[in-house]
This record gives structure tokens, C-alpha cells and sequence, in this order.
């Protein structure tokens, strides 16, 4: 839409919702949040919509916890490491996990793709952990090229769910011309150009190599939008066949209802069979249909798809209710909720 050499940044924000601070693209649906808390009678409704997590999965809760409840031959190997763990044990423990480098480690507690980093070495690991003041968790680095974002939910009283939305992760990556180094081809990219200072910090051994012209070179393996992946829009792959697979998956998880599986897989075959599937993390209650923020898609359609998303939670959250389910208090909520941002510098 705009050249990255003329378009200063605001500017690009302005009219590119998929920018926008998180709080201000949903500051418009708070009338809408505000009916369907009167519907179920509780401003803290949603809390009840995954009776084996937390708050439902609003905020704050442990991945390591959540990840435990999943079948073991769907997740990568991983390791949880308590804060302050002597370096010996976590030796220990990745030998006895299998788990080699490079890796990927990230805070037990977070969201939106913070501290998550692929570590190289031993060294670059023992800084991230002296760096780190809170648990983390350790997971086998996976490269499959395949990485989505599923959306799943089900009523209580249902056998079988539905997916209600698939995200695409594209990789943020440059192309060499044979004379530009990854820090000069960065700058042309708008998508980059959100993210440099982290992306420098990320790619500062790479940061002044030339790029050999026509080779294609991935800057980011973790596909999180804030570090300038693009998300698109795979809701052409939903089908019966792969809602069979998710509810494999997600119905011996007791209590989960309505959340996203961020995955990798090997190819759409596999994805199709069930086979080769490597969930990374699961997130519930505030999760978000990922594929409104395609570059392609209107506002209109985000928010419609937004809040049909947000009327499924509500429906879940009313049957969970009826059942005696108690939602969590509001001043509890917030508590939770300052000491989440407070720790994580997300607002």
C-alpha cells in the first residue's frame, strides 16, 4: 500500500489496523462485551469458559500447566525450569528430555511473543535464564515451514467441536541483492521497520552481512505479529476431516472449551491425518481469531469476526454457568490482570 521509503510510520499505523495497540482495536467492541455480560449476568463472565484454566485463560496463567493436559505425542519435547534452577539440573534435564540446540525458551508466564527466543548455545541460554526472573519453559526448536494458529471451541454438552478460525504464520524474511546487508534490506521492510530495535538485538550476529542476491533469508523463527510475522487467512483449510483431528486432540483435555492451538506440522497432509502436529502453546479465554489480522482483510470483517467469536465464548461461558460454575471475581480479575502487564510491559 505504501512505499517504506515515504510512508513514515504513523502513518502506515493509522490506516493498517493490524498495527493498532491491542487495547485500541478493541475499545470499540466494549458495548458488545457489555450485552452479552448482561446476557450471562457477570461483567466477568468469560472466566468460566475453561474450567481447567485459570480464569479461563484470561491472563496469567502458567503455559507449562496448561501444555500438561495435552497428549504427549502432540507436543514437542520441553522442559520447566523454576526460577533460579542451578545450571547443572537444567543440564540435567534437557539430556533427560532430549533436547538439543538450538531451542526455543520462553517465560512461563506471557503472552503476544514476550521473551520468547531461539537459543543458539549454552551460553546464550545461561544469560536468557540470568535474565529472566520467573519460571521458563524449554521446548525442542521444530522447523517444520508449517506453523497455524487454530482456533477450536465446543459447548459442554457437545461431543464433537468446531473450528472457528486457522491462521497462517508467514516468517519475516529478506531477499538478497547481492549488495545489501540484513540490516539495509530490514529497513525497506514496513513489517520489520515496527519491530528494528528488538529485530536488532535478535539478528545482531547477522545484523551487517551481506545477503547473496536472490537468497531468500529468514529473520524470525517465532511466529508472533509483534516481531513481524504475517498472519493470513486460512479459514479455506476447515473442513469435518480436521475438526475429527481437533477433537482428538482437545476433547481428553477435561474442561477446555474454546481456546487456540498455536502449532507446527510437518506439511497439510499430516495436518489432515493428525500426524507430525507439535503444539507449542494453547491459549484460552482471550484468544484471539488470528486471520482478521491478514493484510487483505477489512475492519468490518475483523470485528464480525471477532464477535462471533466473542458471542461463542459468551454461549460456552452461560452453559458452564448453568452447570454451577462460578466466574471469577471482578477486583480478583484485575489484580491478576495489572500484575500480568506489570510483568510482561504489554500496555
Amino acid at each position: 500500500m505504501f512505499s517504506t521509503l515515504r510512508s513514515p510510520l504513523w502513518l502506515v499505523k493509522l490506516v493498517n489496523y493490524e498495527y493498532w495497540t491491542w487495547w485500541v482495536f478493541f475499545l470499540p467492541l466494549t458495548p458488545y462485551w457489555l450485552y452479552l455480560a448482561i446476557r450471562n449476568r457477570s461483567l466477568t463472565y468469560f472466566t468460566t469458559v475453561n474450567t481447567c484454566i485459570p480464569d479461563g485463560g484470561v491472563f496469567g496463567e502458567s503455559k507449562n500447566d496448561i501444555l500438561a493436559q495435552i497428549a504427549p505425542p502432540f507436543l514437542p519435547a520441553g522442559a520447566f525450569i523454576p526460577q533460579g534452577e542451578a545450571w547443572k539440573t537444567v543440564e540435567e534435564n534437557l539430556k533427560k528430555e532430549g533436547i538439543s540446540y538450538p531451542l526455543i525458551v520462553k517465560p512461563d508466564v506471557g503472552g503476544r511473543g514476550f521473551r520468547v527466543h531461539k537459543i543458539d548455545d549454552a551460553d546464550q541460554l545461561q544469560r536468557y535464564l540470568k535474565e529472566t526472573p520467573q519460571p521458563v519453559i524449554i521446548q525442542e526448536y521444530i522447523d517444520y515451514e508449517l506453523e497455524f494458529g487454530v482456533m477450536y471451541a465446543r459447548l459442554p454438552e457437545e461431543s464433537k467441536g468446531k473450528i472457528t478460525s486457522i491462521t497462517q504464520k508467514e516468517f519475516l524474511s529478506v531477499v538478497g541483492d547481492g549488495h545489501s546487508t540484513v540490516g539495509q534490506l530490514l529497513t525497506q521492510n514496513t513489517r520489520a521497520r515496527f519491530a528494528m530495535q528488538e529485530l536488532q538485538e535478535r539478528v545482531k550476529n547477522d545484523w551487517n552481512n551481506v545477503v547473496p542476491k536472490g537468497q531468500r533469508r529468514y529473520i524470525q523463527p517465532i511466529g508472533n505479529h509483534c516481531l513481524g510475522t504475517k498472519f493470513l487467512n486460512a479459514n479455506h483449510l476447515i473442513n469435518q476431516q480436521l475438526e475429527r483431528v481437533f477433537d482428538q486432540i482437545a476433547l481428553p483435555i477435561e474442561g477446555f472449551y474454546y481456546g487456540r492451538f498455536d502449532l507446527k506440522v510437518s506439511t497439510l497432509e499430516d495436518f489432515y491425518a493428525g500426524r507430525n502436529i507439535k503444539i507449542m502453546e494453547l491459549n484460552g479465554a482471550t484468544s484471539e481469531p488470528g486471520h482478521v489480522y491478514d493484510p487483505s482483510y477489512t475492519l468490518w470483517k475483523a470485528y464480525r469476526d471477532i464477535m462471533h467469536n466473542m458471542r461463542i465464548v459468551a454461549d460456552i461461558s452461560a452453559a458452564n454457568i448453568r452447570l454451577g460454575v462460578k466466574p471469577t471475581p471482578l477486583g480478583k480479575l484485575l489484580q491478576t490482570s495489572r500484575d500480568f502487564f506489570a510483568m510482561s510491559g504489554q500496555l
